[in-house]
């Protein structure tokens, strides 16, 4: 009688499907860290610009409300720390008695997908 070695290893069809779960666990991987990179970078952005509207809000608030225009729509560009442009634009109205103002202030940019995004903020300022 002859004596059968018990088979030790794996085949090959069993290491290529091996592979292929392999491959498609690290495809899913990747794409998942790229959006993971752009919903960062976004974020970043967004806060950039929530600081940016945030600026303007805290030096209208130093100025007394007899040196805010009112009725005027105003603009002015700040370049952040990543290259992007923010555009703020922000119009200030005056209640009746003019001891009061509300502040309705638009952050406004351009991401480098060329998305355009905004974030706006509404304060009020009074005497």
């Amino acid at each position: 009688m002859s004596v059968f070695k018990k088979p030790s290893g794996f085949t090959l069809v069993e290491v290529l499907v091996a592979l292929v779960i392999l491959a498609i666990a690290l495809l899913s991987l990747a794409g998942l860290m790229t959006r993971t990179t752009t919903n960062n970078s976004a974020g970043g952005h967004m806060t950039e610009a929530a600081t940016v509207a945030q600026d303007a809000l805290e030096r209208l608030r130093l100025s007394p409300l007899t040196y805010i225009p009112t009725g005027v729509l105003i603009a002015d560009s700040f370049v952040g720390s990543t290259g992007i442009t923010y555009n703020r634009t922000w119009t200030a109205t005056q209640n009746a008695t003019g001891n009061f103002a509300t502040i309705t202030l638009t952050v406004t940019w351009v991401d480098p997908t060329k998305l355009s995004h905004s974030i706006t903020m509404v304060s009020g300022l009074s005497q």
